[in-house]
């Protein structure tokens, strides 16, 4: 197989050039390139595969069905690897539901799906994570835990596995209370607010557990300027901690709720415009590492109901790259270099892998990208539905297998 003509892009810079496929390898990068399938390819651009370690199944729901459609949909959106949070119904938090979601590793014509473990089991108390790693298990995933004899027990288990944590900082008894973040636009509807120390204050916590123990804490969908600070102040002193933004966060704000819009209600929730607008110049200083798209899809009977009640999450992977294209690279906030950085290399490394270049040699984990196409938004739970997107993604090449879009 040939690609012609393509802007070649990842994390060392853009460049056009016709590549050679065989086998599921890149033999060849150069000027006309011959062969018996070739693709044309001009003004599209061919990237390294998206990947994605914040995803979560339909109304949280571990099934064949709901492992099916995320697979084919994070595809089409990019993503060629997902990370499944380990907070599903079941929890992954056993061998049994590990098998099963590594059944389903490798759909055809969909992205390649991993989970993480959850460090407890449904009772709290901890669970077989070194087993888990053995078996599969990508990285550790927890949100806020207050006993520190388990964190002390969770740590000393990375330590020996060489793994990430991954951390979801939020004070459980702020959160349950409170529906949207704390602010002008709570008070207008009427609904409670989560005060923004249910994050802030575990980052900081769990910064100094890293510092202790020597283990490398990706924090989750961080929202709070104040966090990124912390986080960024503790890179500084060699503390090894990764600082993950959700896209939506960049791309929109609190007002997404008015009208009671319960496909704005999102965990963590969506913060006031000024604070949007830190994260954006915190991600143009490069003090947030990784971007995720926070899918988290639900059913009618989960949306369509008042917003207290409504269930947390959105519907997003399917179009994640024509998100970024659109509100990031469009806007020049960040290149396309930069977003396969943030997409691709800083979450494969979370996970153990390599990603984020093309070159000779390289197993083909690829997409093509299309900006001159359009990505209408169809799923009427999005909250960006009804938006027209700009660019598509045309075709993926996944564990050797070719999918056209």
């Amino acid at each position: 197989m040939i690609i012609r003509g393509a802007i070649i892009c990842d994390i060392n810079g853009e460049r056009r050039s016709d590549v050679r496929i065989e086998e599921g390898v890149i033999t060849q990068i150069g000027e006309n390139l011959d062969g018996d399938e070739i693709i044309k390819a001009d003004g599209c651009y061919l990237l390294p595969g998206l990947i994605d370690t914040d995803v979560r199944l339909k109304d949280s729901q571990l099934s064949r069905t709901n492992l099916e459609k995320l697979s084919y949909r994070a595809l089409s959106g990019g993503v060629t690897t997902v990370v499944l949070a380990s907070d599903s119904i079941p929890r992954i938090d056993n061998e049994i539901t590990l098998e099963f979601v590594q059944q389903h590793r490798s759909l055809k014509s969909g992205a390649t799906i991993e989970t993480a473990v959850s460090a407890l089991s449904d009772s709290g108390a901890l669970s077989n994570i070194a087993i888990m790693l053995k078996k599969g298990c990508v990285a550790v995933h927890t949100s806020t835990i207050q006993d520190y004899n388990l964190i002390n027990r969770i740590a000393q288990y990375l330590k020996m596995a060489d793994k990430a944590l991954f951390y979801k900082a939020e004070d459980k008894s702020l959160f349950e209370s409170g529906v949207m973040s704390d602010g002008a636009v709570a008070s207008q509807l009427g609904l409670p607010g989560i005060s923004p120390m249910s994050e802030v204050v575990h980052i900081a916590s769990m910064i100094e557990i890293a510092r202790h123990f020597g283990i490398k804490v990706v924090f989750k969908s961080v929202t709070e300027p104040r966090s990124i600070e912390l986080i960024a102040q503790a890179r500084k002193e060699g503390i090894a901690v990764e600082c993950e933004v959700a896209i939506h966060h960049l791309f929109k704000n609190d007002t997404a709720c008015l009208g009671f819009d319960t496909d704005a209600k999102i965990n963590p929730p969506l913060i006031n415009e000024s604070k949007r607008l830190a994260l954006l110049e915190a991600l143009k200083r490069g003090d947030i590492h990784s971007l995720t798209s926070l899918h988290q899809p639900n059913s009618d009977v989960h949306k369509d109901i008042t917003f207290y009640d409504a269930n947390v999450g959105t519907t997003s992977i399917a179009e994640y790259l024509s998100l970024v294209y659109t509100y990031l690279i469009k806007n020049e906030i960040i290149d396309m270099a930069k977003f396969i950085d943030l997409a691709s290399r800083a979450p494969a490394e979370y996970i153990g892998r390599k990603s984020g270049t093309i070159g000779v040699g390289t197993v083909v984990d690829c997409i093509l990208f299309n900006p001159s196409e359009m990505t209408p938004v169809t799923h009427h739970h999005s909250l960006y539905k009804n938006e027209i997107l700009d660019g598509k993604v045309i075709m993926a090449l996944c564990r050797g297998e070719v999918t056209r879009f």
